[in-house]
């Protein structure tokens, strides 16, 4: 089965798309959910979707290894999290994260539907 290639090669293609679209919202961990760098809300994880995941891997340093993961609020936000795989994890503040990424529900959404031209 042949799989097409897709443009989200780079963890700053996908950054920037998403700021392209305002949607460039990064969810922080924070006690038993997540806030928003712009707003300052609080999200459980179940007022959370994750609706789709990108896995970048560097070509010589493990710790260039990270996992982007977007995520869309029951409001309507759209924004993302990320963190460096397993040891390099970039989130010392809390002890949970991982646990709180798995209470997330995953609804993996097509790229071209997710940043399709918001006009």
């Amino acid at each position: 089965m042949e799989t097409k290639p897709t443009e989200m090669t780079t963890l700053t293609a996908v950054l920037e798309k998403l700021r392209h679209q305002h949607n460039d919202n990064e969810f922080t961990p924070k006690d038993d959910g997540f806030i928003t760098t712009n707003s300052d809300k609080f999200y459980k994880p179940e007022d959370l979707t994750i609706i789709k995941t990108y896995r970048f891997e560097g070509v010589s340093d493990p710790g260039d290894n990270s996992i982007v993961y977007l995520i869309q609020a029951n409001d309507g936000i759209m924004g993302y999290t990320m963190d460096a795989y397993g040891a390099y994890t970039t989130h010392d503040e809390v002890n949970n994260y991982d646990e709180l990424i798995k209470k997330i529900p995953v609804e993996e959404r097509d790229e071209q539907l997710i940043f399709a031209d918001q006009h």
